[in-house]
């Protein structure tokens, strides 16, 4: 999978996941789908390359 080079160490990850699960609690199950997809948008779009964002894409269907 090509990506741009990582900015983030092992604590940035971590800050980021434990952002990520807080916001997903305060979105509630009712509306944890649509978070996540105006989420998955915001970063496209941050991204810049739709072709990069469809690698993410499989790569985060695997295995779960």
């Amino acid at each position: 999978m090509r990506s741009p080079p990582s900015t983030l160490n092992i604590d940035g990850l971590e800050t980021v996941y434990d952002a990520l699960a807080t916001a997903i609690d305060q979105a509630g199950p009712e509306k944890t789908a649509l978070f996540l997809v105006k989420l998955a948008l915001l970063n496209a779009q941050a991204l810049g390359d739709p072709q990069l964002f469809q690698e993410h894409l499989s790569t985060a269907l695997q295995d779960l």
